[in-house]
């Protein structure tokens, strides 16, 4: 009877909580440090892509250390959305942690080649290398191997002070074992002097065997600071965890005098049970009210003007939240239309960025307002699949009166195309900017098809629809057009709608309507056009009388490097490697090559764009600080 009772016992709080059945990813200990040897471990580079989603919503801790004390300047450094991470640690978005205050920093987490990566940007410091970026600077949320990676062609610690690195976060998607045990969050906690795994499960009340096989972790336990260790949670974290002390286990119960072994052993049982069950019971009910809380929410949230359909397409936004938009999670909100009119001045021209796409500030955060009179359930759609530094991220929408307004990052540069086309002698783009534009765009081009699921054709890449931060980071903007790929790579679908601008189009989509990834293959290649040229591609390939054979006749001429310096956009000043600049207008004859199966892919663009831009020119800095 009483090894029943303790096998139902086994059997109750194994289904109360659940252990992964799969391990996920190898912790990497002291490894972290050996920056110097190229044949340690790949996985120091970041966690492996095995999980069940390409993307997901994740979380990082922080210790607040000034000058990265506050919500701007910790959202800043870490690539967060402030407005979130002033939320997720019950804070004011002007607060200011008091030093050593361990931060939860919400994230999104992507699939970037092999790795799961958050990805942000720093300005390299006087005596800074890549040990001290990874472990004072960003606490072993990255590591100095990843750093020399993504920014240096080979093992040298070194960075130049003033440049921008990318910098890629350690973070990672749960696994489908993980997913179907209810694991919605795979926390990247930064170790701390003294932490413990005990501890640390204490910490945020999961089992210690959860924390093993999520990390791969041997019996001995040994985790060391400057490393991050993946916390699996089914709920998102509380600031409450990370900054009340834990409390300390209750005490395991002594062996039982002789003689009373078994009525001790049954009571322990019954108790045992009692206690599953009950957390059971309690695990269900909060759910439950959870859940009827959110929904309560969300319908307080949408006033009756809201609930109205757009057109004929039987679109509003309680279908958006319930089914399309729930994909995003905590990155989105859904705003009233009076808080949109107050932030952009009642749609003021002052605000106004182009066309109808306004500047407003929203919970602190500068976001552009898209105004649309048209379905967007498809752009949404798209939208909530993606998750990339180099594409636009979607913050908010709003429905009112038959109108649509996306609400989107700011990116306080502007287009592309004002850099190239409109600018003045304080608006000129060197070299080493072209180039990070480029490889930006090629990456997020590359993500959109090799890495969602589905593939996507974003169909309407130009200079006007990329986007400069503040940094003259690249994204990639305007999905409206955006639609699934064909299939795989070299394989068509077939449209008798064409839509995007002829000068960017394809030959292939215009004369026989045929859907592929190649077709932004080859408008990056116009793109690439104007940003070595500084002209507009019609001016180039049609007024100029160069065209697609004259372009590949002087890739192929014998006096290649003399006809070069009069391609060039003459603002440039001869400012580049002249291998450099002969190497990209090869890449720009493969891109817009006539044969779809000719071109490359944007891996293989990618690619070759990072070994050009892999020495910066000494010296250079941008011309608009």
């Amino acid at each position: 009877m009483a090894s029943k009772s303790f096998t139902f016992l086994s059997l109750l709080c194994f289904l109360s909580f659940p252990s992964l059945l799969e391990s996920q990813q190898p912790y990497e200990g002291l490894d972290i440090t050996d920056c110097t040897n190229e044949h340690n471990s790949t996985s120091l580079l970041g966690y492996f892509c095995n999980g069940q989603s390409k993307s997901c919503n994740t979380f990082l801790t922080f210790h607040s250390q000034p000058p990265f004390n506050t919500v701007t300047t910790i959202s800043a450094l870490l690539g967060s959305d402030p407005s979130r991470l002033s939320q997720a640690n019950l804070v004011s978005m002007d607060a200011t942690f008091s030093t050593n205050t361990k931060v939860l920093v919400p994230v999104s987490c992507s699939c970037s080649g092999e790795y799961y990566q958050s990805n942000t940007s720093y300005l390299v410091q006087s005596g800074d290398i890549a040990l001290v970026i990874a472990n004072n600077t960003f606490q072993g949320l990255s590591s100095c191997q990843a750093l020399q990676k993504q920014n240096l062609q080979n093992s040298s610690s070194f960075f130049l002070s003033g440049n921008y690195i990318n910098v890629p976060l350690r973070c990672a998607c749960p696994s489908r074992s993980q997913r179907s045990n209810g694991v919605n969050y795979l926390v990247s906690y930064s170790v701390d002097s003294g932490d413990t795994v005990f501890r640390i499960s204490q910490m945020f009340g999961v089992l210690m065997q959860s924390i093993h096989e999520s990390n791969e972790l041997d019996s001995s336990n040994d985790i060391y600071p400057f490393t991050t260790l993946l916390i699996p949670l089914k709920n998102q974290p509380k600031v409450s965890q990370v900054t009340s002390p834990s409390q300390p286990p209750p005490p395991f119960p002594s062996s039982p005098p002789p003689g009373k072994s078994s009525t001790h052993k049954v009571v322990y049982i019954v108790i045992g049970v009692a206690v599953a069950a009950l957390v059971l019971i309690a695990s269900v009910v909060a759910f439950a009210f959870l859940r009827t809380r959110k929904e309560a929410a969300t319908h307080a949230i949408i006033q009756a003007s809201d609930s109205k359909t757009y057109g004929n397409s039987g679109l509003t936004s309680d279908s958006l939240l319930s089914g399309d938009i729930a994909g995003i999670g905590l990155s989105v909100n859904v705003y009233k239309y009076e808080e949109l009119a107050l932030a952009t001045g009642n749609f003021s021209d002052e605000r106004r960025i182009e066309g109808s796409v306004y500047h407003a500030i929203l919970n602190g955060v500068p976001s552009a307002v898209k105004v649309i009179n048209r379905d967007v359930s498809a752009e949404i759609d798209i939208l909530k699949r993606i998750n990339h530094f180099n594409l636009i991220r979607l913050l908010g929408l709003c429905f009112d009166q038959g109108h649509w307004y996306l609400i989107s990052e700011f990116a306080e540069r502007g287009p592309l195309s004002n850099w190239i086309f409109r600018r003045s002698d304080s608006m000129v783009l060197n070299w080493t900017q072209r180039m990070q534009i480029a490889l930006d765009v090629a990456d997020g081009l590359d993500y959109l098809h090799s890495y969602t699921e589905p593939a996507y054709v974003h169909m309407d890449i130009r200079s006007s629809n990329i986007l400069l931060d503040e940094n003259f980071r690249a994204k990639i903007s305007n999905f409206g057009h955006a639609r699934l790929a064909g299939g795989k790579e070299g394989e068509f679908a077939l449209t008798r709608h064409i839509v995007g601008m002829r000068g960017y189009t394809a030959p292939e989509y215009l004369e026989h309507g045929l859907v592929s990834v190649k077709l932004d293959v080859y408008a990056f290649g116009v793109v690439l056009l104007e940003i070595v040229t500084g002209r507009e591609a019609s001016a180039v390939l049609v007024g100029n009388g160069i065209g697609f054979d004259a372009l590949s006749a002087f890739v192929r001429g014998e006096v290649v490097k003399e006809k070069l310096v009069g391609f060039m956009d003459p603002l440039l000043e001869g400012s580049y490697h002249m291998d450099s600049a002969l190497m990209m207008v090869r890449l720009i004859e493969r891109c817009l090559r006539k044969d779809a199966g000719s071109r490359p892919n944007m891996g293989e663009v990618a690619q070759t764009l990072s070994k050009i831009s892999a020495v910066p020119l000494s010296g250079q800095s941008p011309s608009e600080s």
